[in-house]
């Protein structure tokens, strides 16, 4: 079984498209590599933001090697696993385990809303047909789900279901969670605008978007509350606020690949029926990114700056 720490900041990686629809390879590895120098400890691929639900399987294959050639097992690659079926899901999951993923991070039956009964099963199946670790995304304002302490209690027999996607947000399931489950999951915050928050209630990671556009100001946050900086992080998160909102939006994939623009990781095209933005809106989230990067922050010089990758 392949082994994942689940501690630190993973990109939910963007994927950039050419302006012909293609995924532009180049433009992925670029990113990668400065999420990387940045300090992350892994990757995660084909969620929302990278706009899994528009990539055809073989586009899921073909970013998946990619990403694994580029990282050369020094850090693991995470593949979303969003189906509307168990057989489905348990197929891709095999399949991407023999293309090399290090983990999954598995939603929940998309389209049905399952019951308890129904939504444990499915995350059995699938790890029952895969040694790879596994984290279960719960978000149920998203996906209308909620994967409940009482599940997760059935969850907790299954070795390989190993982490959670904390997005429910409500900060206090992060207490709850460890109050009944101790360290037997690790968790992970999901949710941009309350990562500093459920960092110091002590979650492990963040499982993160404006980290594609902002690597080193995420990890400075999550790094410096991890060390009991505070007022350092909390300045900071502040400078970074109103960027992260750009996460808890329908159009977050628009949104935070035009900021990733602004800082050279990424394109903006997008895959239909998504469309670039225009107009006053367009204007509107270029002057909060523009108001930003004019601001933009010196950050502590412990942040991590070897690369993991060579450049």
């Amino acid at each position: 079984m392949s082994k994942i720490n689940w501690e630190g900041v993973y990109p939910a990686m963007l994927t950039p498209f050419t302006a012909g629809d293609e995924i532009d390879f180049p433009m992925f590895e670029k990113n990668v590599k400065a999420q990387m120098e940045a300090g992350s400890k892994g990757i995660i691929l084909a969620g929302s933001l990278g706009e899994g639900s528009t990539l055809d399987s073989s586009e899921k294959n073909q970013l998946l090697k990619f990403a694994v050639e580029i990282l050369k097992g020094k850090a693991p690659v995470v593949l979303t696993i969003a189906e509307q079926t168990t057989k489905v899901a348990a197929g891709l999951a095999q399949e991407a385990e023999k293309n090399g993923a290090s983990g999954l991070m598995i939603l929940p039956p998309m389209r049905y809303k399952a019951d308890d009964r129904e939504t444990v099963q499915y995350f059995k199946t699938i790890a029952a047909n895969t040694s790879l670790p596994i984290m279960v995304y719960n978000n149920p304002v998203d996906y209308k789900i909620e994967v409940t302490p009482d599940m997760f209690e059935e969850l907790a027999k299954v070795p390989t279901i190993q982490a959670v996607k904390e997005s429910t947000r409500d900060v206090t399931n992060v207490t709850r969670m460890r109050n009944r489950f101790g360290n037997r999951f690790k968790l992970l915050c999901g949710v941009d605008t309350l990562f500093m928050e459920e960092t110091m209630l002590g979650v492990d990671g963040l499982v993160g978007g404006l980290v594609d556009a902002f690597p080193r100001e995420t990890i400075a946050i999550f790094e410096l509350v991890k060390a009991n900086r505070y007022e350092e992080a909390l300045a900071i998160y502040r400078w970074f606020l109103p960027l992260l909102e750009l996460d808890i939006h329908p159009k977050l994939v628009q949104y935070i690949k035009l900021a990733a623009v602004q800082t050279g990781l990424c394109t903006e095209n997008v895959r239909a029926p998504r469309l670039p933005l225009e107009g006053a809106e367009r204007e509107r989230v270029l002057a909060t990114i523009a108001k930003a990067i004019a601001t933009r922050p010196t950050l502590p010089d412990y942040i991590p700056t070897q690369s993991l990758v060579n450049a």
